[in-house]
């Protein structure tokens, strides 16, 4: 079955240390790409994630953001960076010493300054066990989802494969009386003009012209661009590109059986099948 490139999945986890939640997002893109927003104490585990989450999924933009949530009293009471204020002192008077007119920094600008604060956090080899596992969760709940969304397209996808087919159909046995009436109808004009069909070089004209709007390969690649479309969908798996690259090839078919139309009938059919290809199109975006 194909798989959608949309859709979410959230878990969440209680540990001895804290509350963990863990949400996945995707939607269509032409490529992965991977998004993090996670805690600075859990920033490490991004690239094993990564590769989790890679090893997984092929194609969307997948955002995933990971929380954390200590229980009071998992924190000990925080102590200043001796060091590290140390060489903040030194920095601010080399600074000072070049702009001789620059603020002191305050107090509250001080605490703020990343790393200035040393505390007993969690380390984060207590939290990566849980973390990978909760991950595993959420890329399971993910992927359901998306193929749940999967199952969707590919019905809707087979619906309007089936309406395009159905317009093939509908036009072959007619064509032959379509294009005899308009060659009828050119023959009237020809004698009108005082024209004689039996001349040489109307006749090439005329079977020259007869070529040119004939639909008859158009429709036949048609039918089999269809299905292969059909098996493609049916098949099931990463299809999105090679559905892309179909929807294209039908559309161009369409293209060239509306420019060779010359009755009212083939313009009407040509132009509900570009639409129906247009619907594929818009579709096919969202499958992996």
């Amino acid at each position: 079955m194909i798989a959608s490139m949309t859709g979410y999945a959230a878990v969440s986890e209680e540990v001895p240390q804290g509350s963990l939640a863990l949400e996945l997002r995707s939607v269509n893109n032409r490529y992965l790409d991977l998004q993090f927003k996670l805690p600075d104490e859990l920033r490490a585990l991004e690239p094993e994630m990564r590769d989790f989450l890679g090893a997984g999924i092929t194609r969307g933009k997948v955002d995933c953001r990971l929380t954390f949530s200590a229980y009071s009293g998992s924190f000990r009471q925080q102590r200043l960076n001796y060091d590290l204020l140390n060489d903040l002192r030194g920095m601010s008077r080399d600074v000072k010493s070049v702009f001789p007119d620059a603020d002191d920094l305050s107090v509250a600008e001080i605490l703020r300054w990343p790393g200035i604060l040393d505390s007993d956090r969690i380390s984060i080899d207590e939290l990566h066990a849980p973390c990978m596992a909760l991950l595993q969760t959420a890329l399971q709940a993910l992927v359901s989802a998306r193929k749940r969304e999967g199952e969707k397209l590919q019905n809707l996808l087979l619906e309007r494969v089936q309406r395009l087919r159905q317009l093939v159909q509908d036009l072959l046995p007619d064509l032959p009386a379509i294009l005899a009436g308009f060659r009828e109808r050119l023959l009237s004009c020809l004698k009108a003009a005082g024209l004689d069909e039996k001349d040489e070089r109307i006749r090439q004209e005329f079977t020259l012209f007869a070529n040119r709007i004939d639909v008859d390969e158009e429709l036949s690649r048609l039918q089999g661009h269809l299905n292969e479309f059909e098996h493609i969908v049916l098949t099931g798996g990463v299809v999105g590109k090679r559905l892309d690259f179909l929807t294209q090839e039908l559309n161009r078919e369409a293209n060239t059986l509306a420019s060779k139309s010359v009755v009212r009938e083939i313009t009407r059919i040509s132009v509900e099948m570009k639409v129906l290809i247009e619907q594929l199109r818009e579709q096919i975006q969202n499958v992996e």
